[in-house]
């Protein structure tokens, strides 16, 4: 890859990862937006430092002579938000620091912005069977998925009017090494042979690895097929709570200690001991249909799920031991 490219969030989980990943392709120059000089980027990465992501950016002279802007960074959904007003605290960063990113991308002539938004913009959950597709009527319910919609909306406009690309790729759960929260929690639920009531739950949920989410975003970073389009992204296999649970402690070499428990069980106690976000994600279904991804790009994910589980399994264990 000899494109000049400007990558937010780049010491971020998926954020690094594209930024390895670009530089092992042969990026002609890769520039990081990060928090502090300090910051660990891979080398030969060039930075450039901006404390307050919004809209007090100056991003113009990093941008000259740049061809793409990969935007990962943003203020991430947040269980337990203690902002007096979360929507407007995402939108500061989500929608106006996006914003400004994308204005400057233009004055500077940068000729793709590729936007890292979330699945939360088509909505909260699918039924059995069923999966969101890219094209759907967007339903976002909660202030992190507004604000990445109308990020979205704004960035399609700003293309409409031209000088420049928008690409739009909206992930699924994302997992791999390093992975941290729920996924991290579940592994260590594993890895120390806890009993969990989860052998019972029959729900559809798509992920996505890492390495498959950062081969998109490199991909729609070059091929002339994206320009102003919303992609989904997965790894083209759902699975139940109960398969990824057995597969995971598969990959572990553990054995999953699961209860048949059913979901509607376990999805009304922890409705009264308020945790229904929590039961949601657990029992609920989650399914995106890619198919647009595979036919307009030609893109297959590149890594199987046990192959993906297996490295995140591999970097867990070596972090324990050390």
């Amino acid at each position: 890859m000899t494109q000049r490219v400007f990558l937010t969030g780049a010491t971020g989980f998926v954020g690094s990862a594209i930024a390895r990943r670009l530089l092992a392709d042969g990026c002609g120059l890769l520039v990081c937006a990060v928090r502090n000089q300090a910051a660990d980027v891979p080398s030969p990465a060039q930075t450039v430092v901006c404390r307050d992501f919004a809209v007090n950016g100056e991003w113009q002279a990093a941008l000259s002579g740049v061809d793409v802007v990969i935007h990962s960074a943003a203020r991430v959904h947040v269980m337990n938000d203690s902002e007096a007003d979360p929507l407007a605290a995402f939108r500061r960063v989500n929608v106006e620091g996006t914003l400004n990113l994308a204005r400057q991308a233009v004055a500077a002539g940068v000729k793709r912005f590729v936007f890292i938004s979330s699945i939360k913009v088509n909505g909260e959950g699918t039924a059995v069977g069923s999966a969101y597709r890219a094209d759907d009527a967007a339903a976002p319910q909660d202030p992190y998925g507004i604000s990445k919609h109308e990020a979205e909306q704004q960035l399609l406009q700003l293309a409409g009017e031209g000088g420049i690309e928008v690409v739009i790729i909206r992930p699924v759960l994302v997992y791999g090494p390093g992975v941290k929260a729920n996924f991290l929690a579940m592994m260590r639920w594993l890895d120390r042979g806890m009993v969990l009531p989860f052998g019972a739950i029959a729900n559809q949920r798509s992920l996505v690895a890492l390495d498959n989410l950062v081969d998109l975003v490199v991909t729609c970073a070059a091929h002339p097929a994206a320009a102003n389009q919303i992609f989904l992204v997965s790894d083209g296999e759902d699975l139940s709570t109960t398969q990824l649970l057995r597969r995971m402690a598969a990959a572990l070499g553990k054995p999953a200690r699961l209860l048949p428990i059913p979901a509607w069980v376990l999805t009304l106690g922890a409705t009264c001991l308020g945790r229904k976000a929590l039961s949601q994600r657990l029992c609920g279904s989650l399914a995106v249909n890619i198919d647009k991804t595979r036919t307009l790009l030609g893109w297959t994910p590149p890594v199987k799920v046990d192959a993906a589980l297996a490295a995140t399994a591999r970097h867990y264990q070596d972090a324990v031991r050390s």
